[in-house]
């Protein structure tokens, strides 16, 4: 509402003067005034959607100085005199005068908007006001609360019957048997019972026959890959990056297996949520019961699953989008905000500021992508914590035979005075690893540890000492194929280069500038090295075009290939020191003293070991210590455990970054002061986290405080979306301003705090849910139930739902017997048609009946995505889908009717019914009706069927022997089953 132009602001005081309200008018609507009007249910969504563009949060778009989304400005003198708001008196309230106004140039909204209040929305916001303008946060930020029971079993129901009450809505019966278990297994597993299962449940009389049954799906296998499905569609799932060559994303199926496992195993709610903020930091690390892998660290592979450019122009644009993205989905998914709106400035509708985006910016930006090990287990981890051990001991024990040491009396601490340097002012020394410690550098994995090898006793098979390890950073200082990572702190580029002094085998030296990890000709190709050399080598890189850029040096045993880390056997990396300098690399880079040191050990110095080893060589040391073979012997066997095959790209720790705020959202006009990172302001009273990393587990913490109205709001709305087809809350990915209102309020918040109380149990509550009566409605509505409640908001009956690409798919296989039920594993390759071309396209296609595993463990390539999938409304990857898209387009039925895999798969289903002799036309008709439909066929489709069959044999009665003219009547009528509408909806 473009309020009080002041151009036309002649004549107002008389007119408001003579104004009358309308606060006891007798005016009646369809649908009555409530008792008591809420701010939120009933008058914000009128202010939101009729007058925030010109009164609202945004101060570019406001119009004469009016704000009406806070109850300051609302009620605020205007420099006209008068307010927009007078609690108590809508006769004086210029607002209720305006929309009132009969006049076009004085009436609000004005006409040019194109938005005009009803009678019935005036008559609201004159109501409100007459019972003192009550205003109210924003519902969802108001934290949930009931005064319900958790334990009663009829909450559900008696919260929906009485709005069905209340609207007089007639109730629809209770489904059928057999569309009861057809509805749960669907929608439990996205599998349709088995003619078994339909049996068993049909000849159960007993009281527990419906929540027995729903159990068995519960505790299904298949559970898991139903529900990671929905949650693979939150986190924009894809096993490629897009753009153009459509590259790898290492070992995205791992995370898609963590998925299944955790639905599986009912991990509560919020442990899930910490695993996928923070599940590289947590510091009690869940391990898988079946496979004993550690699962936490898994779940951080959604932050990678973003699309990736590979050649970007503008690398800090790049990185500024790829944030964006990261903040989209994790707003998104976990607390339905979109926190990505307030980048450029405040958001326009939601009390989320541009300095909140920015603090979760920072906590991205601090956020490091790497590379990481898939099958790290408690074992593995034990037994590098007994390799750390061994070392230890063994340095003890040759330390307690050395005496009178010139060097010092205790081999563990450090000569003074000679070791500390100063670093000339041609170069800048950025990490040295010849001292004990590793610089502040930050080691992840196992294989560097967290100390360099300087004064590592070197013993040989025969138990001899052969002298004291000189100081560098080692990937083998445990053993050999096993991966771990090491990474200098933050840096500025200031000088035109970097060297490193390394050695190594089949492993990777990079600089990555802002984050930027796709590095490739024929921009960014000399960012990153291989390190072939097994003599010291000093390599170079020239930075001298990213000047002023933030980066950090990466040091890897293995590489990439095409993008994909791989760790070869005989891989090992070692590093002593890194510089930066202008033109030509210093004769000599003298070491600093260890300033980081907290331990005793971490004091050696470089000069004290050579003078041991002197010592050794002189003889005037023990070297033999025969008792140390079998330590030794025992930590080879320990190494040996720990070799790293298999990896997933997730993230690790970084260095704390506070980001400025972007300036319009343009990354070269940063503000001058930083944004400490935090949570958003409007969900936490002290919302900037005080850490020296990047704030991740901290954000979990928060997200997950019993104070946030969101996180179990948003959750118990998603499962009731995804059982009912359309959440309490339509809009699950946006609770804010713009989003919908919850249809039944109390019931909501009644879910969210049982959900909490119960453990975060996502199964319980899947399981509470469908047990009670509205779930079990029938679908069936007469014509004044669709006359009253057209889009059965109040839940009266169970709503028609057509079934999604997967479990259509996955209903095909499974009712031709050609279902493998294989759980886990790597994807299986798209198959590519003719008509999917371009770059990146595999060399080869996979099988077209994608081996007949379930759809979720079939290939997702960014850029050849499946057509099958894509025509069922599928969501394409790039950002938060919480609600599918339901279309209802001819290409659907023309993809059932030609796309091959149906059209095998009805084959497939025909040659089965033949093979059974014993059954007569009737009994195959019943036979192929119990599979598809979970029901037997009723005597007009037995007589359908028979006259469609006479008329398949007539049309293939020719030119073909006698059980190929059957294999071809058979397989065009089970063709035919596949196309029918109670195939693919569940009615």
């Amino acid at each position: 509402m473009a309020f009080l132009d002041k151009n036309k602001y002649a004549g107002f005081l008389f007119l408001l003067c003579v104004a009358m309200s309308s606060c006891n008018s007798t005016e009646h609507f369809e649908e009555p005034l409530p008792e008591t009007v809420d701010f939120n249910f009933h008058v914000k969504p009128i202010l939101v959607q009729n007058c925030y563009l010109c009164h609202g949060p945004d101060p570019s778009s406001r119009k004469a100085d009016l704000r009406l989304d806070t109850y300051k400005g609302a009620t605020a003198l205007l420099e006209e005199g008068g307010q927009a708001i007078v609690p108590g008196r809508p006769s004086k309230s210029v607002l209720i005068h305006r929309i009132n106004h009969k006049e076009e140039d004085q009436v609000m909204p004005p006409p040019e908007s194109n938005y005009k209040l009803s009678s019935r929305e005036k008559a609201l916001l004159e109501k409100w006001i007459d019972q003192g303008a009550e205003w109210k946060d924003h519902w969802s930020f108001i934290k949930p609360e009931t005064n319900i029971g958790l334990t009663d079993m009829r909450a559900i129901d008696r919260l929906i019957d009485h709005q069905i009450e209340q609207k007089g809505l007639k109730k629809s019966p209770q489904a059928t048997k057999n569309a009861l278990i057809r509805r749960v297994s669907y929608l439990i597993t996205g599998l349709p019972p088995t003619p078994e299962a339909v049996e068993n449940f049909l000849t159960d009389n007993s009281p527990d026959a419906y929540s027995n049954m729903v159990n068995t799906y519960l505790d299904a296998p298949a559970f898991g890959e139903r529900w990671a499905r929905h949650w693979m569609d939150l986190v924009r799932y894809a096993e490629t990056k897009g753009h153009e060559f459509d590259y790898a994303i290492t070992g995205a199926w791992k995370y898609r297996d963590y998925l299944i496992r955790a639905f599986n195993e009912d991990v509560p709610y919020d442990q899930f949520l910490k695993e996928h903020l923070a599940g590289d930091l947590l510091s009690e690390v869940r391990y898988s019961g079946d496979t004993g892998i550690s699962e936490s660290p898994l779940a951080t592979a959604f932050y990678a699953m973003g699309e990736g450019t590979h050649s970007p122009v503008d690398i800090k644009q790049d990185e500024a989008d790829r944030i964006d993205n990261m903040i989209d989905v994790t707003s998104k998914t976990f607390q339905g905000l979109t926190v990505a709106c307030a980048r450029c400035h405040d958001h326009k509708f939601d009390p989320i500021l541009t300095a909140d985006y920015y603090s979760m910016y920072g906590i991205m930006e601090s956020t490091r992508f790497s590379p990481v090990s898939a099958d790290r287990t408690a074992d593995q981890q034990m037994a590098a914590k007994e390799i750390e051990e061994v070392k230890n001991y063994i340095e003890k024990l040759i330390a307690k035979t050395w005496h009178d040491v010139q060097a010092g009396s205790e081999p563990s601490l450090a000569k003074k005075g000679s070791d500390r340097s100063t670093s000339p002012g041609s170069y800048q020394l950025l990490g040295d690893f010849r001292n004990k410690d590793l610089n502040g550098w930050r080691s992840d994995g196992l294989a560097f540890g967290n100390v360099t090898t300087l004064g590592e006793p070197l013993i040989d098979g025969a138990g001899n000492l052969i002298g004291l390890d000189r100081g560098r950073a080692s990937s083998r200082r445990v053993a050999n194929e096993v991966f771990g990572a090491l990474r200098s702190p933050n840096i500025v580029l200031e000088k035109d280069f970097i060297g490193i002094r390394a050695r190594g085998n089949r492993s990777t030296l990079r600089i990555i500038i802002d984050n930027f990890q796709l590095i490739q000709n024929p921009i960014y190709g000399g960012l990153q090295q291989g390190v072939n050399e097994s003599g010291w080598y000093n390599y170079v890189f020239d930075v001298s075009a990213w000047k002023g850029h933030k980066a950090y040096i990466e040091v890897l045993p293995g590489g990439f290939k095409t993008h994909s880390y791989e760790l070869p056997e005989d891989a090992y990396i070692e590093v002593e020191y890194a510089i930066s300098y202008e033109n030509t690399w210093p004769e000599e880079v003298e070491y600093t003293w260890a300033t980081t040191a907290t331990h005793p050990k971490e004091k050696l110095s470089r000069t004290w070991v050579n003078e041991i080893n002197e010592q050794l060589k002189k003889g005037r040391l023990r070297e033999d210590f025969k008792e140390l073979k079998s330590l030794v012997d025992s930590s080879t066997q320990l190494a040996a455990q720990l070799k790293d095959t298999s990896f997933f790209y997730g993230i690790k720790e970084g260095f704390g970054i506070n980001s400025p705020v972007f300036i319009r959202g343009n990354y070269q006009d940063p503000s001058e002061d930083l944004v400490s990172r935090g949570f958003l302001s409007t969900l936490s009273k002290d919302s900037s986290f005080q850490t020296k990393g990047s704030g991740r587990l901290e954000l979990a913490e928060a997200m997950l405080n019993k104070d946030n109205p969101l996180t179990s709001r948003v959750m118990v709305n998603r499962i009731w979306h995804l059982l009912f087809g359309k959440g309490i809350v339509e809009t699950v990915d946006n609770f804010g301003a713009q989003g919908k209102l919850p249809s039944h309020p109390e019931l909501l918040d009644f879910l969210a705090v049982k959900f909490q109380q119960d453990g975060w149990s996502v199964k319980n509550m899947i399981r509470y849910i469908v047990n009670s009566e509205a779930f079990q409605r029938s679908t069936v509505r007469d014509e004044e139930l669709t006359s009253k409640d057209p889009t059965n908001q109040y839940l009266a009956s169970f709503p028609l739902r057509r079934l999604e690409a997967e479990a259509i798919r996955d209903a095909i296989l499974s009712v031709t017997g050609n279902l493998n039920s294989k759980l886990y594993g790597p994807p299986v390759p798209t198959y590519l048609t003719e008509f999917m071309q371009g770059r990146g396209r595999p060399a080869s296609s996979g099988p077209l009946d994608g081996d007949g595993r379930r759809s979720i463990y079939l290939e997702v390539r960014r850029n050849f995505l499946e057509p099958m999938m894509i025509t069922f409304d599928r969501p394409i990857p790039f950002s938060t889908f919480g609600k599918r898209n339901v279309t209802n387009v001819p290409a659907q039925s023309l993809i059932i009717m030609n796309d091959p895999f149906v059209a095998s798969q009805a084959e497939l289903m025909a040659k089965k019914v033949l093979s059974q002799p014993a059954l007569n036309l009737d009994q195959r008709i019943d036979w192929i009706y119990q599979r598809a439909f979970s029901r037997k066929p009723t005597t007009e489709e037995i007589e359908k069927a028979r006259t469609f069959i006479s008329m398949l044999e007539q049309e293939h009665q020719e030119g073909e022997e006698q059980l190929t003219r059957e294999l071809l009547v058979w397989k065009s009528y089970c063709h035919s089953i596949f196309n029918l509408k109670e195939f693919i909806f569940l009615i």
